[in-house]
């Protein structure tokens, strides 16, 4: 039996760039280091938690609990957050026929 999504707000086009993983949002935000709980509630969209504990786990295996594997992280966070802005810019592009005018003016994401 396949379990019906739940209920979501979202509007942007991230379904089309990233997979969202089933489990408990706040469970998964109370797991991760305090350094990336601060980071994912800086995200300039929803980071996902339960995606972002994924990911954590995964660092821990390849550096340990350690504030390089933190750091590593948030550069990736940072990463997946710029390749999000890039969709939506093109997208808007491809809409509108000009620039997403936040990017176009060089503005920094506002946090």
């Amino acid at each position: 039996m396949t379990r019906a999504p739940a209920p979501s707000n979202e509007r942007t086009l991230r379904h089309e760039v990233w997979r969202r993983y089933d489990g408990n949002d706040w469970q998964a935000f109370d797991a991760l280091p305090p350094s990336i709980r601060q980071r994912v509630t800086q995200h300039s969209y929803d980071a996902w938690s339960v995606n972002v504990l994924m990911l954590w786990r995964h660092y821990k295996r390849s550096y340990g609990r350690t504030a390089r594997a933190e750091k590593a992280l948030i550069r990736y966070l940072d990463y997946c957050e710029r390749l999000e802005r890039d969709v939506f810019a093109t997208r808007y592009g491809e809409q509108y026929g000009m620039p997403l005018p936040h990017m176009a003016a060089g503005c920094t994401v506002q946090r």
